[in-house]
């Protein structure tokens, strides 16, 4: 499976891909990920991916050219979703998860500032999601959410499969307590019922 992420700040991605679970599937061939720099595909010299929004909003918004460019360039097949990471989006779960796991490419457009150009959410994105109901600076860390989280599902890329299908939230439900040795810690115990 592949990630392609589009971001104005790529280098924000080097230190979550470089260890755990996502660093080993990336190792073995599981996953592929591709951080894009949008300002790659500016056509002006200062780069410029935003401007003031009509209307006389304050901030600055992403203009469509680059996002649009920037897509066009990583984006493998018509069938490719794009999602845009927003707050406007629908919520981000573990059932949204696993439908994006059975992509063979998914493509992550990361907002900032005021927001993006409306014309990238109708017509290019597939799909517009949120990682739950308050406002970050940017869609960076959404987009570092959302990989961890596909990447599970992928075969493979965790080492005990069945542990997936036990995770919280795998059937809508929280998962249950958990402990580990010693069996009393501080006057704390581990429940009996553990041991029948």
């Amino acid at each position: 499976m592949r990630f392609d992420i589009i971001t104005i700040f790529p280098e924000m991605f080097e230190g979550f891909f470089s260890g755990g679970i996502i660093k080993r599937a990336v190792q073995k061939g599981l996953i592929e990920i591709n951080v894009c720099n949008l300002r790659d595909f500016t056509t002006d010299k200062h780069r410029q991916v935003d401007d003031r929004p009509y209307g006389g909003e304050e901030g600055m918004v992403f203009k469509p050219e680059p996002i649009f460019a920037a897509v066009e360039s990583v984006r493998q097949s018509d069938k490719t979703p794009v999602y845009l990471l927003s707050p406007q989006g629908r919520e981000f779960n573990a059932r949204l998860a696993a439908e994006m796991a059975q992509h063979r490419q998914i493509v992550l457009i990361c907002g900032r500032y005021e927001g993006v150009d409306e014309r990238v959410a109708e017509h290019l994105a597939t799909d517009e999601i949120s990682i739950g109901d308050y406002v970050l600076t940017g869609g960076e860390l959404a987009a570092m959410v959302v990989v961890e989280a596909v990447a599970r599902f992928v075969p493979r890329v965790v080492g005990k499969e069945e542990s997936v299908r036990h995770d919280s939230f795998f059937e809508g439900l929280l998962d249950y307590p958990q402990y580990t040795r010693p069996r009393e810690f501080r006057g704390m115990k581990v429940p009996q019922v553990l041991f029948s």
